[in-house]
């Protein structure tokens, strides 16, 4: 450990208590022993977090505000410390769109949730009646939370609920304690005691706490299998729900792109976070007329961006961030090999050295059934599909059970928003794919999840809807 990161050495495990140990996916080496906190620690913040949060809730929307951008300005200030642990511990290099890009964004996520306005609406004034509609504070949010963007979709989640005068606990992964416990210590130095508390512990913690009857709203982002899971566990208490779930998200590129002029935007699209984002391209279909130019462009430029250990500086890949997502990647790869697939890129890694290194794989000429295609494979490898009709694409990308977002790659601006239209998914981008906006909604379709975070209609999520008829 670095005798410079007073931030990690301030979360990691006291001596004596239960602990585990964290490594660096990149190297190997040990980051820290992460806290392992369990029912009882759970019942302690459950018990902090009702006792804080009426007062938290009257103080009234300009003070949580003002917390909330006070807690942004601490975030900053840690910025350059909590990008290491974050790199260190989930794999993603400094620079690129990953670790300083990810603190970043909890920041402006803080303080757009914090200027975000919800007024009271009036639905009826007619000189006869007047009915108001106001969101009042649910009470205690459960925010349980992925490996692949830590820091900040933690932050997708407690900002909200805070602004709206809920006290939050945070489960977080536990491949990826240590960033999370770093981010929420350097945030409560902005917040009342009690209101926001970390349970770093494992599955039966988050099954707890979905459970919970003082929990009002789970909010959570990960596998769809898991998502179902707390859909369950929470069905008895009624609980409000916000799921973000697994996507396999699908790309059309029509005809008339330019392949040259595409090939960055469908790159960071498919391998943002080196393929480990829910809302990635992890399916691509691609026009005859212009598939072999998109193969060759996209390689081309894929070719040229490095991948390594997280804490040297010209990285903009990483690896894996856990052995069994490396194999999920490495078992779908290979069953496109055998397939006979036509691999343009990558596909066989160097296992010689440390770290869940997998290559930066593009793979082409394959059916849309094969298990690359069909299944998320959640890491960087991209299947490119060939189709001669767009009645064939859109068909194909609607294929599957889930759709958490999409992208049509067009010159003609009208004709790719009318196939948009089409597609079933939350979100569908064009010309770009992937890019969220702290003031634009975001949820999935299908079984991709449900609820709407970011915005407005994220803050409305994250209170209980109450109509004033008189």
């Amino acid at each position: 450990m670095q005798n410079t990161d007073s931030l990690l050495e301030a979360v990691v495990a006291a001596e004596g208590e239960p602990g585990r140990e964290i490594f660096d996916p990149a190297t190997g080496e040990l980051v820290g022993i992460a806290p392992e906190h369990g029912l009882a620690e759970l019942e302690a913040a459950i018990a902090a977090a009702q006792a804080a949060q009426p007062a938290w809730a009257a103080a009234g929307h300009e003070a949580r505000s003002a917390a909330l951008m006070a807690a942004a300005d601490a975030v900053e200030a840690h910025a350059e410390e909590l990008a290491r642990i974050l790199s260190r511990e989930q794999g993603k290099p400094l620079n690129g769109p990953n670790a300083r890009f990810e603190v970043g964004a909890c920041a402006a996520w803080l303080r757009a949730t914090a200027a975000t306005v919800l007024e009271p609406e009036v639905v009826v004034d007619d000189g006869q009646a007047k009915a108001v509609l106001h969101y009042r504070p649910i009470g205690l949010v459960g925010a349980i939370g992925p490996w692949n963007w830590p820091m900040m979709i933690t932050v997708w989640q407690i900002a909200p609920a805070l602004r709206m005068g809920n006290a939050a606990i945070v489960k977080p992964s536990s491949y990826t304690p240590l960033s999370v416990l770093a981010l929420i210590k350097v945030i409560n130095t902005a917040l009342p005691a009690g209101l926001l508390t970390v349970v770093a512990g494992d599955r039966r913690v988050g099954s707890a706490l979905a459970e919970h009857p003082a929990v009002g709203k789970v909010m959570f982002t990960g596998s769809t299998g898991a998502g179902k899971a707390i859909i369950r566990s929470s069905a008895d208490t009624v609980k409000r729900l916000t799921l973000e779930l697994g996507g396999n998200d699908a790309g059309i590129v029509l005809p008339d792109a330019d392949p040259a002029a595409i090939a960055e935007g469908l790159f960071w699209g498919a391998f943002i976070n080196t393929g480990q984002t829910c809302a990635a391209l992890k399916r691509l279909y691609v026009h005859a007329d212009i598939y072999d130019a998109v193969c060759e462009a996209l390689t081309a430029y894929a070719a040229n961006v490095p991948m390594g250990v997280g804490l040297e500086e010209q990285n903009v890949l990483g690896p894996l961030q856990n052995k069994a997502q490396y194999d999920v990647v490495a078992r779908l790869v290979e069953a496109a090999k055998a397939s006979g697939a036509r691999v343009l890129l990558g596909g066989s890694p160097d296992e010689s050295g440390p770290g869940y290194f997998y290559p930066t794989t593009l793979v082409a000429d394959i059916d849309n059934e094969n298990p690359l295609v069909a299944e998320e494979q959640f890491g960087p490898a991209l299947p490119i599909v060939k189709y001669t009709d767009v009645e064939e694409a859109i068909a194909k990308a609607n294929a599957l059970d889930v759709g958490l977002g999409a992208s049509v790659w067009s010159a003609d601006l009208d004709a790719a928003r009318a196939v948009a239209a089409r597609l079933e998914a939350g979100t569908v981008w064009i010309n770009q794919h992937g890019a969220v906006h702290p003031l634009i909604p975001f949820g999935g379709a299908k079984q991709s999840g449900y609820g709407l975070e970011f915005g407005v209609e994220g803050l409305k999520h994250l209170g209980v809807p109450q109509i004033i008829n008189g």
